[in-house]
Formats: structure tokens, C-alpha cells, sequence
């Protein structure tokens, strides 16, 4: 009797990161901690948190991959990761660097594009009351 394996894609804004098959386990970070996935766990979804996805082949060999923050969805044998950035092959020491230097720093990038979004549409929104009153 054949082992029931996942198939694992890790999907990016534009492009497929990864599209794996004869997945064991895999081991995601979430807000709340790390969880794992394994063939017959049941259906779920989960927000990831920026951190390292794990994998374990059918060989036996894990790999890690460096994960922005995004989601994974798990539908019977398949599971899909849809995430912002992912860094792999490096060391997993290079990789926790990795996250703490590009992912971290996209998300200070981030806050700074939200404060001036939100100081132009408040900015439009007084005009728009301004022009509405005359």
C-alpha cells in the first residue's frame, strides 16, 4: 500500500514559487504559533504569520522556505500558500536573517504608505464636506 502524500504550491503575487508533490508534513507559522499538516488532517485554512515553512519530502529530506505573511488553504491532498515574498535554499539560520531584514522592513514600508493614504483621504473627504456645504 502506497503512503498518502500532500501536494504542496506556494503561490506569489506573480509567479508560482513552488509546485510540489510526495509531501509528508508541513509545518507552518500562524499569529497564534506553529501547527502542522499532514495528509489526512481535515480541510482547513489558516493566516500565516512572516516565518519559516517546513516541509518534509517523501525521501525524508526537510526543506525550509522563508514565508511573508499571507494564507494557507488545505483541500484534501492539496495544499496552497499564497504569500507576499518567500526566500528559499539557504541556511535556516540565513533564512530567520532573511525574514528580519526584507520582510519586517516591508512591513514598516507598509505602515508609512497606509499614514499617507489615510492623511489623503481625509484630506479629500474635508474638501468633499467643503464643497458640499457651499
Amino acid at each position: 500500500m502506497e503512503p498518502i502524500l500532500m501536494n504542496l504550491k506556494i503561490l506569489l503575487p506573480f509567479e508560482v514559487f513552488a509546485d510540489l508533490k510526495g509531501i509528508r508534513r508541513i509545518v507552518a507559522e500562524t499569529l497564534h504559533g506553529s501547527f502542522g499538516l499532514w495528509p489526512k488532517r481535515l480541510d482547513c485554512t489558516a493566516a500565516l504569520a512572516p516565518g519559516i515553512l517546513q516541509y518534509e519530502t517523501e525521501t525524508g529530506s526537510v526543506v525550509y522556505i522563508a514565508i511573508d505573511e499571507g494564507i494557507l488553504v488545505k483541500a484534501g491532498p492539496d495544499v496552497l500558500v499564497s504569500v507576499r515574498n518567500a526566500i528559499g535554499g539557504a541556511a535556516l539560520g540565513n533564512l530567520h536573517k532573511a525574514i528580519e531584514k526584507d520582510f519586517m522592513n516591508i512591513g514598516e514600508h507598509e505602515k508609512k504608505v497606509r499614514s499617507v493614504m489615510a492623511k489623503l483621504e481625509l484630506g479629500f473627504i474635508r474638501r468633499f464636506e467643503e464643497f458640499r456645504k457651499k
